[in-house]
């Protein structure tokens, strides 16, 4: 028989838009009045009756590019989060850069929903893969770990030797973290002889995964399922046993549009996620995250009833992660911009041994001095990302306007 994290779950779906909506107005009123960020960005949307999901789609959509403006021209947070709300919290800063504040109730992030449904229980041990360094996410996946009854290892990234170490010692009972992370651990346990047999689930974020790696888990004894979060949002969709699409979160009204645009596209078709989430401490109303994906029809079969997404199919525009972390066009320009032989680049991100890779090919002048160890260097200082690379000479590139490509396939 099916568990369930709570009877939300698998409410109506009429129940549970009639509910989400009921609160929606007095939500956005009250961080209106309370931030200044909310009342500049609103001052000319219609807010008194926000009562259906037409009228929400009203409301101009919020993007990253413009919250970071308001960030730096008002700092840390633009005004968007509620004034005093954060006090003997925690503040973290993304890749952009971007900053966050933490909630000072349990499970801000809502994480422990997404881990029930990878199959965590209270009292299982945790192997928390995730950064606990400057960005939230090892923190997102420990608080909702921790509400759950779990005990967590937070275990961060690296430290591989160290890692699977902890693994035999303590025998988590799961693991969360990147995609290819729990890779390079159990390889390397084999590799030393270190018993990691503890691990029998996983949750993972922060990459694609992709289906040749999901199946080499299952052949080593360990079913993995994904989550897709944002370190604005938290959880905004997880996966169930059913691996059937993402199951939008309970906190979470979700909607797709068009790229670009405020406007929403029909069911199935592609476009930008964007999120309106009840956030006592950071409010976040039609906030695009730049990713795309698209609604699946129907229910999941494992029984719960809200909607589906297909999951993370790309960037509206070519931030891409890679191993975790964004990568910016500007990071790009940033780049190449210290070396004036450098005419254009593009950023090609591929797979290699279920692992990212970044190359960047670079149009020069000229190719001496050692040219690409110094822009590798550079690449790496800037992204905090290692990558190969390949001097080309002028008008090698294709003329499309692109500066990251991402070569990866996600089917």
């Amino acid at each position: 028989m099916a568990e369930y994290f709570d009877d939300l779950e698998t409410r109506a779906p009429e129940a549970r838009t009639a509910a989400q909506f009921q609160s929606l107005t007095p939500f956005i009123k009250d961080a209106v009045s309370k931030s200044e960020g909310w009342a500049k960005h609103l001052e000319n949307a219609p807010i008194e009756d926000v009562s259906s999901p037409e009228a929400l789609a009203a409301l101009p959509v919020l993007r990253k590019p413009e919250l970071m403006g308001h960030q730096a021209g008002s700092p840390p947070l633009g005004g968007f989060a509620i004034p005093g709300s954060y006090q003997g919290g925690r503040l973290f800063m993304s890749p952009g850069p971007v900053y966050e504040p933490q909630g000072k109730n349990a499970d801000p992030w809502r994480a422990a929903r997404a881990m029930f449904a990878a199959g965590f229980r209270a009292g299982d041990v945790v192997q928390n893969c995730f950064s606990y360094h400057l960005t939230p996410g090892g923190f997102i996946m420990d608080e909702g770990a921790r509400a759950l009854g779990c005990i967590v290892i937070p275990a961060g990234v690296g430290n591989t030797d160290q890692q699977v170490e902890l693994i035999e010692a303590l025998k988590p009972a799961a693991y969360c973290g990147t995609p290819d992370f729990l890779k390079v651990l159990l390889d390397k346990a084999a590799e030393l002889g270190r018993d990691a047999s503890s691990i029998k689930k996983a949750l993972v974020s922060g990459g694609a995964l992709f289906p040749s790696l999901r199946e080499e888990y299952a052949d080593r004894g360990v079913p993995v399922l994904q989550c897709y979060a944002t370190a604005d949002a938290g959880i905004i969709a997880y996966e169930s046993e059913a691996q059937e699409g993402l199951i939008v979160d309970e906190g979470v009204i979700l909607e797709i549009v068009r790229p670009g645009t405020d406007i929403p596209v029909a069911e199935g078709d592609v476009g930008e996620i964007v999120i309106t989430i009840f956030h006592p401490v950071y409010p976040l109303i039609r906030f695009g995250t730049g990713d795309l994906s698209a609604v699946l029809p129907g229910e999941s079969p494992c029984g719960r009833t809200n909607t589906r997404i297909k999951g993370w199919m790309g960037r509206a525009d070519q931030r891409t992660k890679v191993k975790g972390m964004f990568v910016d066009p500007k990071q790009v320009q940033t780049v190449i911009e210290r070396f004036p032989q450098v005419k254009r680049a593009r950023l090609v991100i591929g797979r290699e041994a279920e692992q990212d890779t970044m190359t960047l090919i670079i149009e020069a002048t000229e190719n001496g001095d050692g040219l690409a160890s110094q822009v590798g260097a550079a690449l790496k200082e800037i992204t905090k990302l290692s990558g190969e690379v390949t001097v080309t000479p002028p008008g090698s590139l294709p003329n499309d306007g692109k500066v990251i490509a991402d070569e990866r396939h996600y089917e």
